[in-house]
């Protein structure tokens, strides 16, 4: 009776080690969209997608099941560019680290009904002032850093067009099924660098806890608990033997 129950607590302390809710994906635009697709089904959900035509501008853009519109209320023009799969919103971020800019520069997708994934391309990011980070926010909340580059070489994918070509084209994304949002914010931080955010919009409504959890390390305290019922379990079980 008694083994059964300390090795119950073991698997129950070392059960509680998990728990996270929030991924990102950080890749190139064909490995990133299947990253995203593969996460979301593994978690039960379904994929909306949603390709961004050509032209369109003004201070909210309609995309049907959800808005966008600039962070610092401004004007959006959509344009092209390099081998993304639709049109785009230059987010170059202004201002300085101290000052203005940053979030500001950014954009918002306010959706119609609440999702907790969402993802798209971006493209000509980190070819020029370094460290340049990319960082999402489901209703303003945290900021969530969903990637990083320290080199130009940090921003460099493989063209979804063609394999054997490099770009500056990438695909980020965010989970956090924690809870579930109407908008999600996004913007960057490599002031003085072009931005441009669009092209495959990807996003889901999880149903909580669906997310793989990561491993949490335990408090020193909580080793010692679990070493300790572990060894004396395994004492109960030598003495019953």
């Amino acid at each position: 009776m008694f083994r059964n129950i300390s090795l119950a607590l073991v698997f129950a302390a070392i059960a509680g080690t998990a728990g996270a809710t929030t991924l990102t994906v950080f890749d190139g635009i064909a490995a990133g969209k299947a990253s995203f697709d593969s996460t979301v089904t593994a978690a039960g959900g379904t994929v909306a997608n949603s390709v961004w035509g050509s032209g369109g501008s003004g201070t909210e853009l309609d995309f049907g099941e959800y808005k966008v519109t600039r962070n610092n209320g401004g004007s959006i023009w959509m344009t092209g560019y390099g081998t993304m799969s639709g049109s785009v919103i230059d987010i170059s971020p202004t201002g300085t680290s101290s000052g203005i800019g940053a979030f500001d520069s950014g954009i918002t997708f306010t959706f119609d009904n609440p999702v907790n994934a969402l993802g798209f391309e971006v493209g000509d990011w980190a070819t020029c002032c370094h460290p340049s980070a990319l960082f999402m926010s489901f209703d303003g909340g945290a900021p969530i850093q969903v990637a990083n580059a320290l080199t130009y070489n940090d921003g460099v994918f493989p063209s979804q067009s063609d394999p054997t070509s490099n770009v500056y084209e990438i695909f980020v994304a965010a989970f956090d099924d924690s809870g579930s949002f109407n908008s999600v914010s996004f913007w960057g931080d490599g002031f003085g660098e072009i931005l441009l955010a669009g092209g495959h919009v990807k996003y889901a409504l999880l149903d909580p806890g669906t997310l793989p959890p990561a491993p949490v390390p335990l408090p020193a305290g909580g080793l010692l608990l679990v070493s300790g019922l572990a060894a004396l379990a395994l004492r109960r079980r030598r003495k019953a033997a």
